[in-house]
């Protein structure tokens, strides 16, 4: 939980350093053909980030280890999962006030609207420690 909370809190501490004008923005606006490769890789990495992080307790071998483990396995893949939303969400957020595109302004939000699918609850993590063969 301690990881979801410190991957928010590395993106509203961009947003108050970069809107409080502690650091600049805007510093590569003029540069558009990194703005176009930074665009098309961020917005097929988000893509890819948000269909693994939300399907990932579904593959076989993670629920198997979940099932094994529990709580190690829940640790471990848990953590993963945050992470896969967490640093796109971050690089997001970086790029969104180095280009001023409104484009990573709008990933960085998609990905901070799929944390609370994966955010670690105690009633989530009986659930998924206690998986039952599926008939």
């Amino acid at each position: 939980m301690t990881c979801f909370w410190t991957w928010v809190a590395i993106a509203l501490a961009f947003v108050v350093i970069f809107e409080t004008e502690l650091a600049g923005t805007g510093l590569l606006a003029h540069d558009r053909t990194a703005d176009f490769f930074a665009t098309t890789v961020m917005e097929l990495l988000s893509l890819v980030a948000i269909f693994t992080a939300l399907r990932m307790f579904k593959k076989p071998a993670i629920r198997r280890d979940l099932k094994a483990r529990k709580e190690q396995a829940l640790a471990r893949w848990g953590l993963l999962r945050i992470c896969i939303l967490g640093i796109p969400l971050q690089a997001n957020v970086l790029l969104y006030y180095l280009f001023m595109n409104t484009t990573y302004g709008y990933l960085a939000l998609i990905f901070v609207l799929c944390l609370p699918f994966v955010y670690p609850t105690l009633n989530r993590c009986l659930t998924e420690t206690e998986i039952e063969e599926e008939v």
